[in-house]
């Protein structure tokens, strides 16, 4: 807990906190009663988390969009898992983040980090040594399918197109890339 740390969840338009499904990861978030995993009172990371979100809200009247994501899910269903669904959809309204699932545990994931590689890189047998599988097009699928599900808010315009649509507006001009050239003119 740094001041570093602090301002840069205060600035965030969206904060992404991955975990695993496992009360060791969930701890971060909120504590739980051993015996009926209810839970009993919000942890230190999500108090931190709600404290830069009310400082966003005082300096800017935005909050940050709060987004958890399960990551490395087993494929099967178990009462681990279950408990931790459940206690994330008990404590997501109570705190204001959302969740999102996350990526599957593949072996193909670890096998494509030393060479620098991502799922949405595109693989060749040049690259991987033999042709992609089914398990790298699963993998494909499930990281664009985060980033759909995360609702990342739109880049804004680099400040030089935001002067070119004040300069079109100012000078009447038709369009952005007139106002551009206008700008390159002038200056």
């Amino acid at each position: 807990n740094t001041y570093l740390m602090r301002v840069s969840h205060a600035m965030a338009d969206t904060l992404i906190t991955p975990i695993n499904d496992s009360f060791v990861d969930f701890d971060v978030l909120a504590h739980v009663d051993a015996n009926t995993f209810e839970i009993v009172e919000t942890s230190h990371y999500a108090d931190l988390v709600g404290e830069a979100r009310r400082q966003r809200m005082l300096v800017d009247e935005r909050t940050t969009d709060w987004v958890v994501v399960r990551n490395r899910l087993a494929p099967l269903g178990t009462r681990n898992r279950r408990q931790i669904e459940t206690c994330l959809k008990q404590l997501a309204p109570r705190i204001g983040f959302r969740v999102a699932t996350g990526i599957a545990e593949r072996v193909v994931f670890r096998e494509l980090f030393p060479r620098g590689l991502t799922a949405l890189d595109e693989l060749n047998q040049r690259l991987l040594g033999g042709e992609p599988t089914l398990s790298h097009l699963a993998a494909r699928d499930e990281i664009r399918s985060l980033v759909d599900g995360l609702r990342l808010p739109a880049p804004k315009p680099a400040a030089s197109e935001d002067r070119a649509e004040d300069a079109a507006a100012a000078a009447g001009a038709r369009s952005a890339a007139e106002a551009r050239a206008q700008l390159r003119r002038a200056g």
